[in-house]
Parts: structure tokens; sequence; C-alpha cells
């Protein structure tokens, strides 16, 4: 907390307005005090275990992401809680970040399940999964209650038999060769994890 939130606060900042707050069930944050304090709280628990993502050209925090419902006994562990800033959002460091998660969770620490949830409204958060390989598993109805309001939540998951054919289409849409001179990808994450299923 004391290393990256208040930065963390000022990365936010720059966003033009809080929606990206809208489906979080927590935030937004009025102060860097504020947003200091919460983190402090959140970061002193293992579950979920809190991470920054930092620009390694800056070296300055530009979003969060967590692993959390951590499960070892069932080999199930859940990527969440996660709050890009608009320096990070739309960039290949976004995806790499989620894949680096990714890949800890199946690759460094063996388990056999990776889930996302997200609120059934927040269409960004489903193509993200979408993207990412994930497979929608349903909606519980009214599984909870956030800022007052109730939330239907969506399941996706990835299990372990899945995992090699995504991590290899992830290795080839973050490889150099694929985006131009200026930065733009020639291939869509989608179609290289496509192709690597294929075996293309």
């Amino acid at each position: 907390a004391d290393t990256h939130a208040a930065d963390l606060h000022s990365a936010y900042s720059l966003d033009p307005d809080d929606r990206h707050w809208t489906y979080l069930p927590y935030g937004p944050f009025d102060s860097a005090e504020t947003y200091t304090a919460y983190v402090r709280e959140r970061t002193r628990l293992a579950d979920p275990l809190q991470h920054a993502i930092i620009d390694l050209a800056t070296g300055k925090p530009v979003g969060v992401s967590a692993f959390m419902r951590i499960d070892p006994a069932n080999g199930v562990i859940e990527i969440g809680q996660i709050r890009y800033s608009s320096l990070l959002q739309r960039t290949p460091a976004a995806t790499e970040a989620l894949g680096l998660m990714m890949r800890r969770a199946f690759d460094e620490l063996g388990y056999r399940r990776l889930e996302w949830k997200c609120h059934h409204l927040n269409a960004a958060s489903r193509r993200t999964a979408s993207r990412l390989g994930f497979t929608f598993e349903g909606t519980f109805r009214q599984a909870m209650v956030a800022k007052g309001r109730t939330r239907d939540t969506d399941w996706l998951s990835i299990i372990d038999s899945e995992w090699p054919p995504i991590r290899a289409g992830l290795d080839a849409w973050l490889g150099p060769a694929n985006f131009d001179p200026t930065g733009r990808q020639r291939h869509r994450l989608e179609a290289c994890i496509a192709s690597a299923r294929a075996g293309v």
C-alpha cells in the first residue's frame, strides 16, 4: 500500500469519469488517502491476493488484479478484482499482465481450473474473458448485492487441458512479429488461440 497506492490513485484519476468503477463492489475513492487505507486493509488478506501491475517503462503502477477464491485442495483459483487505469487499458501490457497470471496459475502453481466472474451487465469484462480463451458456463442469478444493487454474476473458466493451446496463442499474439512498426497488432488474440487449437 505504501509503495503503490498513491500512484495508483493518481493513475485512476486520469480517467475521464468514474465508469470503470461501476461494476466493482468498491470505489471510486475521493482521495489518495482513502484509497491507500483501502489497499492497506486489502493487502493484509491472503485471499484475495492483490497484485500491482507495473509499467516497466516508467516503474509506476497502472492497475491491479488479484488471485481470489483460492482453493488448492480442489485445484481452483480465480482472477478478479481487476481495475486498469487508462494508462494500461487497450495496450499489449494489459493482455500480458493477465497472461502472466494465467501462466502462474497453471504452469507454476499447478491449478486445474482458472475462473473468471463478472457482473452480468459488464460486457467489457465478458469480452476480455472470451478473448483470453475462457468458456462461459452460465449466470448465477441474484448472486450478491453490490453497492446496494442486485448482481447477477457470469461465470467463465479455463481448465488445465485447455490451457496449452491458449498459452501458445498468447505467446504468438505477444510476439514481436505480431505487431507492425506502429505497434498495431497483425492478428487478433482470438485468431492466434484458434490457430493454436487447430494445430496450425
